[in-house]
């Protein structure tokens, strides 16, 4: 690929990420309320009971994959979203862009 062709490859991914990303964040929903009123996973003997069958590891595992699944789900998809697509276009970029060739120029190696 030439540089040309990645730039605008890179362009392209940007656009259409972002603009995605954009869509999300004005088409997400609120997120729902709890009918109960609570967190059950915020109470003590919730925590315990984690803690006492699988330690504190666990407990890590849990928060973890409730961040995850938040990430996921409503607006902050759209960040996530367009995280990635900048994340993506960067390593497109770096990776796709040719490198010129070794030895200084038009005469050759010295």
């Amino acid at each position: 690929m030439t540089k040309q062709e990645v730039n605008t490859a890179v362009k392209a991914i940007l656009a259409t990420g972002f603009a995605g990303a954009v869509l999300i964040w004005f088409t997400a929903p609120d997120p729902a309320a709890n009918p109960l009123g609570y967190e059950f996973r915020d109470s003590k003997a919730y925590l315990r009971n984690m803690e006492m069958f699988g330690g504190k590891a666990n407990l890590l595992s849990a928060e973890f994959r409730e961040w995850l699944t938040g990430m996921f789900q409503g607006r902050s998809l759209a960040f996530t979203v367009a995280f990635l697509t900048a994340l993506l276009a960067l390593g497109i970029w770096l990776f796709a862009t040719p490198v010129p060739p070794a030895g200084g120029g038009k005469d050759g190696p010295r």
